[in-house]
């Protein structure tokens, strides 16, 4: 049966968007596995390790390579909006205004399970495989590190919402120390990322954002909201091509993109609705385009094996390091744990950074998958995890410090 190339995308779109959604509605997951976390694994079975092995004929007719670079085009401008989003929501403000408790929390929150990934990482550097063509071992080291710290606020704002703890104290407390650890995820990445033979270009995009910076905001501050929406969009492609050209990634420019604007010119309840749009109509993609780069070559038991160390360096490490903030600050009973738990929740923004370290040929696909099995597992036990202590501690969701 012929099939012209926009019916073979239409059909690609037809199974990235109906496969996921039954098997989360019939399936009944949303407790232990948001839609969005379904969608990730639904990606990873439409890739080439599953769906590419048990149906190759089928795999290379759907995903054939004008498809493929039809999907790679949505998914790289959702997956912009997407940060762009993040970075606003960031509220610098107000971790200022606590900066002790904020800075503690958040520096040990972070730190401890970047120093245990990165251990993980230096055991995985003993057997081929896992190291891109052009990474160095500082870099493979740094990047798997950074992986295991890191906290996915705009997915972590989602599971707040479901467990309707979003405007509380508690909820506004994990807030605060997950933005500052976004911040320091795009830092690492810019260390990462840093090309000595490029760095005049890097130097002259960071110059030339902030010279932009200082004209972008003055520019919002006197336009109608729905102006500033389209404006900012502009923005966000500008900068996200100024990046990119700079040899900082397009992801970077994105993030800062949104990082220097004020979210209140949006609106916040317009911004729930843009977020929850872009998670819903085009993210997806993004999923599937992720899917599509998870490889077994080094040997399924040997990335599972993987997945395992980091997830316990992760899991281990985060819960470690928010305990140690809460011995220091004198936190009442229970608060570690669930702040711990609550940091645990990767997906979105750690499979983005992860892509970009796959992207610029640091790590492997192998290394890829077995992060990507890690950020899946970590977020999934975020809720079973913090829902039973919720309800047995009412008090804890009031508890700002």
């Amino acid at each position: 049966m012929h099939m012209t190339p926009t019916e073979i995308f239409l059909l690609a779109i037809l199974i990235i968007f109906t496969g996921p959604y039954l098997v989360w509605r019939l399936g009944r997951t949303d407790y232990w596995a948001p839609l969005v976390v379904v969608q990730i694994i639904g990606g990873v079975l439409l890739g080439p390790g599953v769906l590419g092995a048990i149906f190759p004929g089928y795999y290379a007719f759907v995903f054939a390579g004008p498809t493929i670079t039809a999907l790679n085009g949505i998914a790289w401008w959702a997956v912009m909006l997407f940060v762009w989003i993040a970075g606003l929501e960031l509220d610098v403000g107000e971790a200022w205004r606590r900066r002790r408790e904020t800075g503690i929390t958040a520096g040990l929150a972070l730190g401890v399970p970047l120093i245990a990934g990165s251990l993980a990482a230096l055991a995985m550097l003993r057997f081929p495989g896992w190291r891109g063509a052009d990474g160095a071992d500082w870099q493979v080291v740094l990047g798997i590190g950074m992986a295991c710290a890191v906290t996915a606020l705009p997915i972590l704002v989602l599971l707040m919402e479901k467990l309707a703890i979003l405007r509380a104290p508690l909820g506004q407390r994990v807030l605060r120390y997950a933005s500052l650890d976004d911040i320091a995820i795009w830092g690492v990445l810019a260390l990462i990322l840093l090309d000595w033979e490029r760095v005049t270009r890097q130097a002259g995009f960071l110059v030339g954002f902030a010279v932009a910076t200082w004209a972008i905001r003055r520019l919002l501050r006197a336009i109608p909201e729905n102006d500033r929406w389209y404006v900012g969009l502009i923005w966000l492609a500008a900068c996200g091509f100024a990046a990119d050209w700079a040899g900082l990634h397009f992801m970077v420019g994105a993030f800062l993109a949104g990082a220097v604007l004020d979210a209140h010119w949006f609106g916040e309840a317009r911004m729930d609705r843009f977020r929850q749009t872009i998670l819903m109509g085009i993210m997806p993609v993004y999923f599937l385009s992720t899917g599509l780069k998870t490889q077994w070559g080094v040997g399924g038991a040997a990335v599972f094996a993987a997945a395992a160390l980091l997830l316990v360096a992760s899991v281990g490490g985060k819960l470690a390091g928010v305990a140690m903030a809460g011995r220091i600050l004198n936190w009442p009973k229970g608060d570690a744990k669930a702040i711990g738990w609550l940091l645990q929740t990767k997906a979105l923004i750690m499979i983005i950074f992860a892509n970009i370290l796959l992207d610029k040929h640091i790590i492997t696909n192998e290394t890829f998958t077995a992060l990507l099995l890690m950020a899946v597992a970590s977020t999934m036990l975020t809720i079973p995890r913090v829902a039973p202590m919720l309800k047995r501690d009412p008090a804890l969701v009031k508890r700002g410090f």
